[in-house]
């Protein structure tokens, strides 16, 4: 009896699928697999992308702004380090407002364009590849299924050919077609989870990038940070804001 169900497992399970000589089948089955190995690729990277930026911002509170200056402050960041970015970009705004190309645009407002460039760089590298993984949520299951119908019309082709409608001739080759489907979803729901799970992790750290702009920006235009000691957050850089605003 078990060499019986044995035996039929093999000839109607996955290996069966994998092993017919059927190009369509193969080429679904491909599709499939691309879809899901840039799949965990994609979620696993930016997953380590998130958890480097959400250290570096516990390193931002506790190194950055206990620094006297903002200078010294960049100093104690790692290079390459997206906060580290948002603070050149902003002593490099400050330090080429200099009343050339940029007399009619006030200080201020020099600095916010440029410090929001930086942010928005940064977001858009937090935003890469979750195009991929709402394409592959979505179209997935449509693969699976194309592959499905594909393989039910020609199971009943060959049914219809043969003459023998039997329950042994039409269950093995509906089945083999329906993993098809069940293989689209098995590449669709981690899609989906892990895009939905990332952008929700993707907004905290967003609103930590843009409360650090708008203190930086607080501190080169007025001197001071944005919620000083009495908000309980760490005060300002001791620096004057005008050794770095103009030549």
């Amino acid at each position: 009896m078990e060499n019986a169900t044995t035996s039929a497992q093999s000839a109607y399970g996955v290996s069966a699928l994998i092993n017919n000589h059927d190009p369509l089948s193969h080429a679904v089955l491909a599709v499939l697999g691309v879809m899901s190995f840039f799949t965990w690729y994609i979620i696993l990277t930016k997953l380590w992308d998130q958890h480097k930026l959400a250290s570096s911002f516990k390193a931002v509170e506790k190194n950055f702004w206990t620094s006297p200056s903002l200078k010294d402050g960049v100093e104690r960041l790692k290079k390459g380090d997206a906060y580290r970015s948002i603070v050149e970009e902003g002593l490099r705004a400050a330090a080429h407002h200099d009343g050339r190309l940029t007399d009619r645009i006030e200080l201020h407002e020099w600095i916010t364009l440029s410090l929001q460039r930086s942010v928005s760089n940064v977001n858009g590298s937090l935003q890469g590849g979750l195009g991929w993984l709402a394409t592959v949520g979505s179209t997935a299951p449509f693969v699976g299924l194309f592959g499905t119908v594909v393989g039910i019309i020609k199971a009943l082709i060959a049914i219809g050919v043969s003459g023998q409608p039997s329950i042994d001739r039409v269950a093995g080759p509906v089945g083999e077609a329906l993993m098809m489907t069940a293989f689209g979803l098995f590449v669709a729901v981690p899609a989906v989870i892990g895009y939905n799970w990332l952008v929700s992790r993707n907004k905290g750290l967003q609103e930590n990038l843009r409360n650090f702009a708008s203190d930086v920006h607080a501190y080169l235009v007025g001197g001071a940070r944005v919620g000083g000691p009495e908000t309980g957050r760490p005060a300002a850089p001791a620096a004057p804001a005008a050794a770095v605003v103009r030549k």
